[in-house]
C-alpha cells in the first residue's frame, strides 16, 4: 500500500488518548518499558488504556482484554506484543476505527519471507480500513517538545532538551545517536523512526514537519526512499515554508549496473541520482553524524543571508591560518573589515597582533581579557560578515572560561553567528558555557567548515531558486516508474530519430538507404558531405565495431563506405539484423561535444543527465543531473555547468545556449509524453553551433519497454 497524498499526523503526534497492547510489569520488557515511558516520563494529554489479557490491573490501573473492549476509541494503539499476535491485534484497531498504530514489535520484514507475507497482511488490513500504520520493527515516536514516549527505549528520559529540530528516521540506533547530540545543547523536538515502514514513511514525517510550528530545521537518515514523489512533495513542502531539509544517506553504493544499452546509464547509480535530486529541490546532503548534528544546529541557530563573507578571530597564529586554509579549501571567502573595524583593532590589539582578516589577538589575552571583550563583538558585527569562526585550540582554564562568556556576551550584541571550535579534547568550563547557552560547539575546524559551507550553500541555492518550493509542472505519477524485470527493445537509430523528429526537436537531414543506390540519392538531395551510419537494432555503439563513417564528400566516398561498413560490421557482429545505412548531412566541425540523456531511476522516476559528451562522456564524467520534469530556469542551470566550454574561448563565435536550454525542455517534454514507453534516451553527440545556428543531436538511442504502447 501506499498513500501517496501526505497523511495528517496530527493525532499521531498530539493524541488525545492512547492505548497500549502487551502492557507488562515484567522488568526489561518491551511493554514494561514503553508503560513505564508513558507512565513515569511522559506528560499525557488524556487517558492511557492498558491491554493486557491476563491482568486485571498494572500499576494501579485497569487493565482491558483487548482493544474492542476499551469504554473509547483511542487515537493510537502502541503495539507492544510478539511479531505472531499483532495481526489479530491490528485488526481489532481497524474494526474499532483506530486513527493510528504504532507497531513496536519485530520479526517482520527485516525475518524473511513469512516476515514479509506479513506485512502485506498488514497493508491490506490497513488498506481496507483507513488505519494508518507506524512501524513495525522500530523503537517508537518521540516528542520531546510535548515530552511524549511512546517508544520502549530506555534513553527516552535521558534525551528531553526540546528544540527546534526535527528528526525522521528509519534505523533506531543511529537516529538515537543524534538524539544524544542533546549531550552538546543541541535541541530535537519530535523524533520518528519509522522502522520497515510499512505505511507511514519518512517523507510523511518531513511532510508534517515542514508544517509544524515547533519545528525549524529538519534532520532526516535514509538508508531508502520508498517512493520517490512523496519525498518530493514533502521536501518541496519544507522549502516552501523556508525550512531546511538536512539529509545523510547511508548505503550509497550504486545499483548493481545494468547491463547498460547507453552511456547515459552506466553513469547513473543510486548514489548519483539521490544526491542529484537533493541538488535540485535544495536539500543538503551530509557526509556523517557530526556533519549532521553541526550542520543542523548552526541552521537552528540562524538562516543564511545574502552576506557570505566569513570572518576568524583567534588567539593562536597557527589556529587562525589552519581554520583560513579550510575555509579557502571549502570554497568560501573571507570578508574585507570596515574602517571602523580595522580601527578598533588597530587601537586595541599590539602591533605585533595580526588585525587582518583573521584576526590573530595573539597571547596578551590571557592577561588583559578586556582585549577580547572590546574587539570580539565590533568582529562579529562587521557589516561586511555573513559569520565569524572562533577556534580555540586548547582549555587553558580560567582564560578560555573568560573566552565562553565573551563569546556568549559578543552573541547577544549581534545577529550574525558566532560559531565557536572547541578543538581540545578537554572539556572544561568554558565548554560547558558555550553549550548551557546554545553553541553546540563543532569540535574540530574541518567540521566547522563543513557545516559553514552547507549553511553558504544553502543560502546561495535559496537565492537562485526562490519558488524551489513550487512545481511548476507535476511530476511523473508513480503509475510511471519502472518495475524491475520490465523487458526492453532498443530503437534503431532511424527510428529514434523519427519520434524525436514528430516531436519538434531539430535535426540534421537524413534518410534510411536500405541499399547503396538508395544512399547514393538520399546524398544527392541532402547535399554532400554526409556521414553514413548502420541502422541496427541490434547494435547500440556503432562506432565501436566499425559501423559509422564521416565526412563523405562525393558519390565515390560513400559508395566505398557502404561496403566498407557492412563487410566490417558484419564480420564483428554476424549476428545483427540490418535495416542499412542511415545517410545523415555532416555538421560543421568543431562545436563542444555534449550529452543529453534520460534513465528511469526506479524510485524518483524519469532522471535527465546533461554534460560532456562524445567517446570520453564515461571517461570525463562532467554531467550534471534533474528529475523531470525540467522547467527554462532548470535547463539553464545545467546548461551554466559547461558554460565556460561555449562561451567563445579562443576566438571562436559564442554558442547558441538559447537553443540547447530549449532542446533540454524539448526532451524533457518529449519524455514525459511517452513516460510509460521510454526506459532510457541518449542523444550523444549533441552539436551546437554559433549562436542562431542552433543545437542539434548527431545521434539518437532509446530504449523502450516492450509491453508499452507506441
Amino acid at each position: 500500500m501506499e498513500h501517496h497524498r501526505p497523511a495528517d499526523l496530527a493525532r499521531l503526534i498530539h493524541p488525545r488518548s492512547i492505548a497500549l497492547v502487551g502492557a507488562s510489569e515484567r522488568a526489561g520488557s518491551i511493554g514494561e518499558r514503553t508503560l513505564t515511558n508513558l507512565l513515569t516520563h511522559s506528560e499525557l494529554a488524556g487517558p492511557l488504556y492498558l491491554v493486557n489479557p491476563s491482568r486485571a490491573e498494572l500499576r494501579g490501573q485497569r487493565c482491558w482484554p483487548s482493544v474492542a473492549a476499551l469504554p473509547a476509541t483511542p487515537d493510537v494503539v502502541v503495539v507492544a506484543v510478539p511479531a505472531s499476535g499483532v495481526l489479530a491485534v491490528i485488526g481489532d484497531c481497524a474494526a474499532r476505527g483506530v486513527a493510528f498504530a504504532v507497531i513496536l514489535s519485530s520479526g517482520f520484514g527485516e525475518a524473511g519471507d513469512q516476515g514479509r507475507r506479513q506485512e502485506q497482511r498488514l497493508q491490506e488490513i490497513a488498506a481496507r480500513s483507513g488505519l494508518r500504520l507506524y512501524g513495525p520493527n522500530c523503537p517508537g515516536l518521540t516528542n520531546v517538545n510535548q515530552r511524549l514516549g511512546l517508544t520502549f527505549s530506555p534513553s527516552f528520559p535521558h534525551d528531553l532538551v526540546k528544540g527546534p529540530i526535527g528528526l525522521a528516521t528509519q534505523g533506531g540506533g543511529l537516529g538515537r545517536n543524534v538524539m544524544q547530540a542533546m549531550e552538546r545543547g543541541i535541541g530535537i523536538g519530535l523524533w520518528a523512526s519509522t522502522g520497515n515502514e510499512v505505511d507511514l514513511q519518512v517523507a510523511d514525517f518531513i511532510h508534517y514537519m515542514a508544517d509544524a510550528p515547533d519545528i525549524r530545521v529538519i534532520v532526516s537518515l535514509l538508508e531508502g526512499i520508498k517512493d520517490g514523489p512523496k519525498f518530493v512533495a514533502a521536501v518541496q513542502r519544507a522549502a516552501a515554508n523556508g525550512k531546511p531539509v538536512i539529509v545523510l544517506k547511508v548505503g550509497k553504493s550504486e545499483y548493481g549496473r545494468r547491463a547498460a544499452q547507453s552511456h547515459t546509464a552506466a553513469l547513473t547509480g543510486s548514489a548519483q541520482v539521490n544526491s542529484a535530486i537533493f541538488r535540485q529541490f535544495g536539500v543538503v546532503e551530509v557526509d556523517d553524524i557530526d556533519e549532521l548534528a553541526d550542520t543542523a544546529w548552526l541552521f537552528a541557530r540562524a538562516m543564511p543571508g545574502a552576506r557570505e563573507a566569513l570572518g576568524i578571530y583567534c588567539s593562536s597564529g597557527g589556529t587562525a591560518a589552519l581554520t583560513a586554509d579550510a575555509v579557502g579549501a571549502a570554497g568560501l571567502r573571507l570578508a574585507a573589515f570596515t574602517p571602523e573595524t580595522t580601527a578598533l583593532l588597530r587601537a586595541r590589539l599590539p602591533d605585533y597582533a595580526a588585525i587582518g582578516n583573521p584576526v590573530d589577538t595573539t597571547a596578551m589575552v590571557l592577561s588583559d581579557q578586556s582585549v577580547v571583550e572590546t574587539t570580539l563583538g565590533r568582529v562579529a558585527s562587521d557589516a561586511n560578515l555573513g559569520l565569524t569562526i572562533v577556534p580555540i585550540a586548547l582549555d587553558y582554564g580560567a582564560s578560555t572560561t573568560r573566552m565562553a562568556d565573551c563569546i556568549i556576551h559578543a552573541q547577544q550584541g549581534c545577529a550574525a553567528p558566532i560559531v565557536p571550535i572547541w578543538m581540545s579534547d578537554r572539556l572544561g568550563e568554558g565548554y560547558q558555557r558555550l553549550v548551557a547557552a546554545g553553541f553546540a560547539p563543532p569540535r574540530s575546524v574541518g567540521k566547522a567548515v563543513s557545516a559553514i559551507r552547507r549553511w553558504v550553500e544553502y543560502g546561495r541555492h535559496r537565492r537562485a531558486n526562490p519558488d524551489v518550493g513550487a512545481l511548476q509542472r507535476p511530476l511523473a505519477q508513480p503509475g510511471q516508474r519502472s518495475h524491475d524485470g520490465g523487458a526492453t527493445r532498443s530503437l534503431g537509430e532511424a527510428q529514434a530519430k523519427q519520434m524525436l523528429q514528430q516531436a519538434g526537436v531539430r535535426l540534421m537531414p537524413n534518410a534510411l538507404a536500405k541499399s547503396a543506390d538508395e544512399a547514393l540519392a538520399h546524398a544527392g538531395r541532402i547535399g554532400y558531405p554526409v556521414v553514413a551510419k548502420i541502422v541496427s537494432a541490434d547494435i547500440a555503439h556503432k562506432s565501436d565495431i566499425g559501423g559509422v563513417q564521416v565526412g563523405l564528400r562525393d558519390a565515390a566516398q560513400l559508395q566505398a563506405a557502404w561496403h566498407t561498413i557492412m563487410s566490417t560490421v558484419t564480420a564483428r557482429q554476424p549476428g545483427a539484423r540490418i535495416a542499412g545505412l542511415l545517410i545523415e548531412k555532416m555538421a560543421v566541425p568543431g562545436s563542444v561535444e555534449l550529452m543529453i540523456g534520460v534513465t528511469r531511476d526506479p524510485v524518483f522516476g524519469h532522471v535527465l543527465t546533461f554534460g560532456l559528451g562524445g567517446i570520453y562522456v564515461e571517461l570525463l564524467r562532467h554531467v550534471t543531473r534533474r528529475l523531470l520534469p525540467i522547467a527554462a530556469r532548470d535547463a539553464a542551470a545545467m546548461v551554466h555547468t559547461v558554460r565556460a566550454l561555449l562561451g567563445g574561448a579562443r576566438g571562436q563565435p559564442p554558442a547558441d545556449i538559447a537553443a540547447l536550454e530549449e532542446l533540454l525542455v524539448r526532451i524533457s517534454d518529449f519524455v514525459l509524453r511517452h513516460a510509460d514507453r521510454i526506459e532510457e534516451l541518449e542523444l550523444n553527440p549533441v552539436w551546437v553551433g554559433a549562436k542562431g545556428q542552433g543545437a542539434i543531436p548527431l545521434d539518437a538511442l532509446i530504449i523502450e519497454r516492450t509491453g508499452a504502447a507506441a
